[in-house]
């Protein structure tokens, strides 16, 4: 517990990046990209702060972690930068508290305080890491679960624009005066072309009234239906905020 990993393992990555970035053409936008992906310890029964986390993919809670990771690419290599091996915030959800006995001056210490951090506080910190080890991006590229206002609002705030595919949910949006959720945008836009590409709409943030751009594709998986992916930056074409946004299956292969 006296080792600091997570500064290693970010320092390591910044020494990594920075050989490997003269090589890549300066038209090419380096991004980070933020994802978690849940470790099952369904036999354990004592390990330090097991916790009780839902997994998306199976649709139910399990035994285990979440390992919020952090990366960086320049859309041709994936380089992890910083991680988070994430327990529960909740105590209720907790099935066995940390270690008493370790010295609270201690990496191992700070680390498990970490691990109980709400999810969107651990990704602000892992970001800040990042650029504060030099490691420099312009884009965060991330999935549905932290595309949500609140969280973009503590993006920009870094100095880094938003990328992020987005539910078809409540989130509701201004534009031209009124508030619409994303089936109500929809109309606004024409499904009857050919190409992967419907079209975008400019819109603002329902609270915040941050300028967005929301771009409609074409769902490979369901043809019939589309996706939606929302952009911060709102000088991108629509098939570079894709293009981008494809850089984020990277992380999956890291999984």
């Amino acid at each position: 517990c006296h080792y600091n990993w997570s500064r290693f393992i970010t320092l390591l990555s910044a020494k990594v990046i920075a050989l490997i970035e003269p090589l890549t053409s300066g038209k090419r936008e380096k991004c980070f990209v933020l994802d978690d992906s849940v470790i099952e310890r369904s036999r354990s029964k004592t390990v330090e702060l097991l916790a009780r986390v839902y997994d998306h993919v199976i649709g139910k809670s399990v035994r285990g972690f979440n390992l919020l990771t952090l990366g960086w690419t320049d859309h041709y290599s994936f380089i992890p930068v910083g991680f988070n091996m994430m327990s529960s915030a909740k105590e209720k959800h907790r099935i066995t508290e940390m270690n008493a006995q370790i010295d609270k001056r201690t990496n191992g210490y700070q680390n498990r305080l970490a691990a109980i951090m709400q999810k969107p506080d651990a990704a602000i910190a892992l970001i800040r890491n990042a650029l504060n080890a030099g490691i420099m991006a312009r884009y965060l590229l991330m999935d549905t679960w932290f595309t949500v206002e609140p969280f973009i609002k503590r993006v920009l705030a870094e100095g880094l624009d938003v990328i992020g595919m987005l539910k078809d949910n409540k989130q509701q949006y201004w534009y031209k005066g009124h508030l619409y959720g994303l089936r109500e945008l929809s109309k606004f836009i024409c499904f009857n072309s050919q190409n992967e590409i419907f079209g975008s709409i400019s819109v603002k943030t329902k609270y915040h009234s941050i300028p967005v751009k929301l771009v409609f594709v074409r769902n490979r998986n369901k043809r019939n239906e589309y996706i939606v992916i929302l952009t911060t930056d709102r000088s991108l074409s629509d098939s570079e905020v894709v293009r981008y946004y494809g850089s984020r299956w990277s992380i999956e292969c890291c999984f």
